[in-house]
Parts: C-alpha cells; sequence; structure tokens
C-alpha cells in the first residue's frame, strides 16, 4: 500500500512539473506570436505607406520642375496634403484591423473609389502601352470601409500594371451587383502567374518578383495578403484566376450589408 502511495506521489510530482513546462511553453508561444504580429502589422504599414509616397515624390518633383506655374504648384500641393491623410487614415485601418476592431463604414460608390486611385497613383497608364477600361454602373454603391478598399483597389491596380510591363496591355475594371452582393473585378493581359503559385498568393511574404523581375517595385508580398486580410474583414471574399501568357483576373465578393 505505502508503495501504491509514493507511485502516485510521484507520478502527480511529475504531471505538476509537466504543466509547469507546458504553462512556460505557451507563455513563450504567445510572446513570440505577440512579435510575430507586430513585425506582420510593421511590415504591412510600411508596404501600404510606401504606395503612398511614390505619388508624393511624383508630385514634388512636378512642382520644383515647374517653380513659375502657381496653378500647377498649388494643384500639386492640393494632392499632397491629401495623400498625406490619406496614409494617415491607412495607417489608422491597418492599426484597427490588428487589433480586431470595428471599422466604421460607408454606402461609397465603386466609381469613384477608382476615380481617386488612379488621381492618387498620379500615373497615365497610356505611356506604358496600357488601355484601360473601367466598366462600373455610376450609381453603384457598396458598404464598406473606404480607405481600406481604396487600398485593395490600388494593389490590385498596381501589380497588374507591373504584370503588363514593358509591352503594355489591356487593364479592365468591372464591377456589378446581385441580390445581396456586390462583384468587383481586376484584369489584366500580363504575364499571368505559374499555377502552383496560385495557392500561395495570398500568403504573407510570398511574392513571384525577384530580383530579375522587371518590376519598378521590389516584391514583399504583403500587398495581397493586405487585400485577403481587408476582403476577409468586410465579410467577403477574393479569388484569383491566371493563365501564364494570358492574363490574371482578382475577384472581389462583398455582401452589401457588410
Amino acid at each position: 500500500m505505502a508503495g501504491i502511495l509514493e507511485k502516485r506521489r510521484t507520478l502527480h510530482k511529475q504531471l505538476a512539473e509537466q504543466q509547469y513546462t507546458n504553462d512556460q511553453l505557451q507563455s513563450q508561444i504567445e510572446q513570440l506570436q505577440t512579435l510575430a504580429n507586430l513585425g506582420m502589422v510593421s511590415a504591412m504599414i510600411a508596404h501600404e505607406i510606401n504606395n503612398i509616397l511614390t505619388p508624393l515624390e511624383n508630385y514634388a518633383h512636378l512642382a520644383i520642375q515647374n517653380p513659375d506655374d502657381e496653378a500647377l504648384i498649388f494643384k500639386a500641393l492640393r494632392k499632397t496634403a491629401a495623400n498625406s491623410q490619406r496614409a494617415s487614415k491607412i495607417l489608422e485601418a491597418i492599426l484597427s484591423m490588428t487589433n480586431d476592431q470595428d471599422q466604421v463604414k460607408t454606402d461609397c460608390r465603386i466609381n469613384a473609389l477608382v476615380d481617386d486611385v488612379f488621381l492618387c497613383l498620379a500615373r497615365d497608364f497610356a505611356r506604358d502601352n496600357i488601355n484601360v477600361s473601367i466598366q462600373i454602373p455610376e450609381d453603384l454603391t457598396v458598404r464598406a470601409q473606404p480607405v481600406c478598399l481604396q487600398q485593395v483597389l490600388m494593389n490590385l491596380i498596381l501589380n497588374a500594371r507591373e504584370a503588363m510591363l514593358p509591352k503594355g496591355g489591356k487593364l479592365t475594371i468591372r464591377a456589378g451587383q446581385s441580390h445581396d452582393s456586390v462583384m468587383i473585378e481586376v484584369a489584366d493581359t500580363g504575364c499571368g502567374i505559374e499555377p502552383d503559385n496560385l495557392a500561395k498568393i495570398f500568403q504573407p511574404f510570398f511574392t513571384t518578383k525577384d530580383n530579375k523581375s522587371k518590376s519598378e517595385r521590389p516584391g514583399a508580398g504583403l500587398g495581397l495578403a493586405f487585400c485577403k486580410k481587408v476582403v476577409d474583414g468586410h465579410n467577403g471574399i477574393i479569388s484569383v484566376e491566371s493563365e501564364p501568357g494570358r492574363g490574371t483576373t482578382f475577384k472581389i465578393i462583398l455582401p452589401k450589408d457588410s
């Protein structure tokens, strides 16, 4: 009997020690996860703010190169101020997303969001031999967080442009609605995505751009991960179809009351 009791005490002691070890490991995992999340947030912020800094630089150069054109300088300064405010809103939105905070959604006119993206980019796509076709009903709206959805569209449009460089091609942005959802598509006739990469395309830090790529921007592998996080936050779906050498289509489906 004494032997059985001793074995039980030893077993309880071993279980207690194992539980303590497990608790310590769980605590370390949680700390590492916090650091990993912090790194992801920092990287996403850097990626999205960089998308805004490029046109800001373009506006500044435009003003410097035309010191006597007061109207042009005023226009460049006004757009610089608007993009600076946009950068601040993007920062707030990303921090809210990572903290799982509810974001204020409004009824957004999709045509206006797309127009603002092109104004923000300050790029003439025709100079890259890219024909832009926008097929969106004028009055079509979706309930969304405007700066986040706009940033999703910016990422998809920039990716489409880069996929068509240097040859050029056609960029098509279309939208429509059903009885309970809104669909937005961004399609290009660029280089396409290899089938093996399609399943990984929305993973953080996965990129198809390498040092030999003709892309103007190095690939961080965060733009599409950001897009997915935003769309998920709107209870929507983002998908991709692509054929190497023929082009790529990204499709977003959002509930009308997201």
